[in-house]
């Protein structure tokens, strides 16, 4: 499925096929970002070829637990969502954006955006980059830095057909097929013994044109329908769900439910849940001098609402300063207020915030217990 929603002809990669994949992208100047294995985690970082990607290697998670295991193939994304997300690339968590001396001799001047190909992109993380850009590209006042950045990336997604017990994206119609934006889309399948392939799709003229370059044939009927096939039977699959209905009018009339204080009890107020959440966007900004006094820079960060001087008004203190209005508030944009302000929801259905919670916080279990389902 195209960008804009024409059918094309899908194709089919092998293993050498994919190498080259990446091997052209370097070649065009793209820096490739992509999973790979580091300190005993599923990581997003520089690639310098195809050998880098985490094959034969899946993952265990839970609330508050996360593992690897050994798969008993060499699937390249037989994993789910690890401890990053591509808004690290995007949206970085610390990120300059003014530098000067006292005489006006050394303003910094804006950097060039790196040109990035995102190799690996599932679909709860292609609609999460499409949130922040309803977020931080749209409106009266764009994030500059967040808009050229992301007009330079380029895209290649890749279905899921084995969903982790954490996920969710089915019940936030996000997946496990890609949505649109990508410029190449890859379902991969294993076969026992035999080497993997990747039917891979087209969706925009520069994906063809890349494909163009990288040795691959024509898919048949029935290998393109095996690879749908396996991607509609993940969506039965989901290790999570959200209850149906209207979350944000759940969340509303909820409001004063004696739940919250029980979420505060386990809550640590740590923030893991917004670092690792692939839409969370809140900054805070920091200025800083050297020792003379003669150089200064402002510096923007990643905050998080689950910080107790994030609500700090001066001459009144934090707004919120229970660690139970901070998770709802948290929760309560997250599925509920985002709507009215950005006309979406904030939650992709990724699993990360339940895996990397210290205490086992279950944001789909909470949401069942408010809707009685629990």
């Amino acid at each position: 499925m195209t960008r804009d929603g024409g059918d094309v002809s899908a194709g089919l990669l092998d293993t050498a096929g994919l190498h080259r994949l990446v091997e052209v992208l370097i070649e065009r100047g793209y820096r490739v970002i992509g999973p790979t294995m580091r300190d005993n985690a599923i990581v997003l970082a520089e690639l310098q070829s195809a050998g880098e990607l985490p094959r034969g290697w899946g993952v265990d998670a839970s609330p508050g637990h996360y593992r690897l295991r050994r798969r008993e193939d060499d699937a390249a994304f037989g994993h789910s969502a690890g401890p990053q997300s591509w808004k690290q690339f995007l949206h970085p968590p610390r990120q300059r954006i003014w530098a000067g001396a006292r005489d006006g001799s050394a303003v910094t001047e804006p950097e060039e955006p790196p040109r990035y190909a995102f190799l690996g992109v599932r679909g709860c993380d292609l609609a999460a980059i499409a949130t922040l850009g309803r977020v931080l590209g749209g409106g009266a006042y764009p994030d500059n830095s967040f808009v050229s950045r992301r007009r330079q990336i380029f895209v290649i997604a890749v279905n899921c057909t084995e969903p982790g017990g954490l996920c969710f994206c089915a019940s936030m119609a996000t997946g496990p097929a890609v949505g649109p934006e990508y410029d190449l889309a890859l379902t991969e399948r294993t076969d026992g013994d035999s080497e993997a392939s990747y039917l891979v799709e087209v969706g925009t003229p520069e994906g063809a044109e890349l494909l163009a370059e990288v040795p691959h044939r024509a898919a048949t009927d029935d290998e393109t329908d095996c690879a749908r096939s396996d991607v509609a039977n993940a969506a039965q699959r989901m290790g999570r769900q959200m209850p149906e209905g209207d979350l944000r009018n759940l969340l509303l009339d909820a409001r004063d439910s004696p739940q919250w204080d029980e979420v505060a009890s386990r809550c640590l107020t740590c923030g893991n849940c917004t670092m690792v959440c692939p839409t969370c966007f809140c900054t805070s900004t920091e200025d800083v001098t050297d020792l003379t006094g003669d150089h200064a820079e402002r510096w923007r960060e990643w905050a998080s609402c689950f910080e107790f001087d994030f609500t700090f008004i001066h001459g009144g203190g934090s707004v919120r300063q229970s660690g139970a209005s901070r998770y709802r508030h948290w929760l309560t944009h997250k599925l509920g207020t985002w709507h009215d302000q950005f006309g979406m929801s904030g939650c992709v259905g990724c699993g990360r915030c339940i895996a990397w919670c210290p205490t086992g916080i279950d944001i789909t279990a909470e949401m069942n217990k408010m809707a009685g389902d629990e």
